[in-house]
């Protein structure tokens, strides 16, 4: 990295802030979405190709910041009463998407002479749709208020629970310790976090949201309390088994019908510093040098039609009771992958289950599906207006 240890982190952050928003801007004048500017941005200072940044923790602390914050933002745009009238459909749409992705992928690694062990990890780290990226798509267009996105926040959610299972099951078939027990309950304790976080938290929050209001003292009391039901809520979904990036949607959903609108615009202001540096350490990742390989760049090809079509195919087919239209929206509208396939593609190379160049194949599929989401949902939402409500207007992350 760039600099002494003085200056290191200022001027890491400099470095990736500045030319995050730069390309976002130089994207937006391109009438393209900034999200795709932001990502190009971590490729270009990135290893790959000038080398000014290389990924390391303190990034990677902003990244996970920026991620938990963007759900957060995106929760507070959402009613849990709606959210939870898409539970039955957005269960079976994600379940679907799920098996589709999982097992064509298997099947495709397969037949291309991929070792069996290999084949299955790289199959888990491909499952889980990017929560992060979607919602941000999602409500960047002003387009939260759509039925299907309402069923894409919901899959997505359970994508993510169903998403780790796997992978937890593939990593202790990795290790060669497969504990049914422990592996059960840890689904138990994931389902029954998320089912409570949803039904009962906002009718909570409702009640101590105001009584809290007024008796605390401190300046900005609700946002105070908003921060430390976000922490916490993600907190507790790392020990239930989930990503904590769920449990900072789900704080969100729970105060998004009790805080006041100064509340959001002040995680807002948060969210535009934070997720520059989500973005960015996606674009970070790719290392181009992988590909100078034919056979590494066409199973990268051949990856990336399998992880589009498998979703919407999928995720499309469980979304099918609200006819095509709203079911080609929410198959479109899950095929970004990011932070829990980039942590699966991590744990695999640790594990020594995958290769180098096919953990390469795996983060440039993750960037592809993200970049190819803007565009493809932009497609399939034509005809439906953007919301009136000023909050998401205002909600433009990158």
């Amino acid at each position: 990295m760039l600099g002494g240890d003085a200056s290191r982190i200022p001027l890491a952050m400099l470095v990736v802030f500045g030319s995050a928003k730069l390309l976002a801007e130089l994207c937006e004048r391109l009438h393209q979405p900034g999200i795709v500017g932001e990502i190009l941005a971590g490729v270009l200072i990135g290893p790959g190709v000038l080398g000014w940044i290389a990924p390391d923790e303190f990034l990677g602390a902003l990244a996970n910041l920026g991620a938990m914050f963007l759900l957060f933002q995106v929760g507070l745009h959402v009613k849990s009463s709606e959210l939870m009238k898409s539970g039955p459909t957005a269960a079976l749409a994600a379940t679907l998407g799920v098996i589709v992705q999982f097992f064509l992928t298997w099947g495709i690694l397969w037949l291309w002479g991929t070792r069996q062990l290999e084949a299955i990890f790289v199959a888990a780290a491909m499952v889980p749709t990017s929560l992060g990226i979607t919602a941000q798509v999602l409500a960047s267009k002003g387009l939260l208020h759509a039925r299907a996105s309402r069923i894409i926040l919901a899959a997505a959610v359970i994508d993510d629970v169903e998403g780790l299972l796997v992978l937890a099951v593939v990593s202790s078939l990795a290790t060669g310790k497969l504990a049914l027990l422990p592996l059960a309950l840890t689904a138990a304790m994931a389902i029954a976090f998320t089912l409570i976080a949803v039904k009962w938290g906002a009718r909570s929050m409702s009640r101590i949201v105001p009584r809290a209001h007024e008796k605390l003292r401190l300046g900005e009391a609700q946002f105070v309390l908003s921060m430390v039901l976000l922490f916490a809520l993600s907190l507790m979904a790392v020990f239930a088994g989930v990503a904590a990036i769920v449990g900072a949607f789900l704080a969100g959903l729970a105060l998004s019908e009790s805080v006041e609108p100064r509340v959001k615009d002040l995680s807002l202001g948060v969210t535009e510093l934070l997720v520059p540096f989500f973005l960015v350490g996606i674009g970070l990742r790719v290392d181009l040098g992988a590909f100078s390989q034919t056979a590494a760049a066409l199973l990268a090809l051949v990856l990336l039609a399998v992880a589009m079509i498998s979703k919407v195919a999928g995720c499309g087919l469980g979304a099918m009771r609200l006819g095509k239209r709203d079911a080609m929206r929410v198959g479109v509208g899950m095929i970004p992958r990011g932070e829990v396939g980039m942590v699966a593609a991590q744990l695999g190379l640790a594990l020594g289950v995958i290769e180098r160049t096919m953990y390469s194949v795996i983060v440039l599929v993750a960037v592809a599906t993200t970049i190819a989401a803007p565009p493809l949902v932009k497609l399939a939402y034509a005809g439906i207006a953007k919301s009136p409500s000023e909050d998401e207007e205002v909600f433009r992350i990158g």
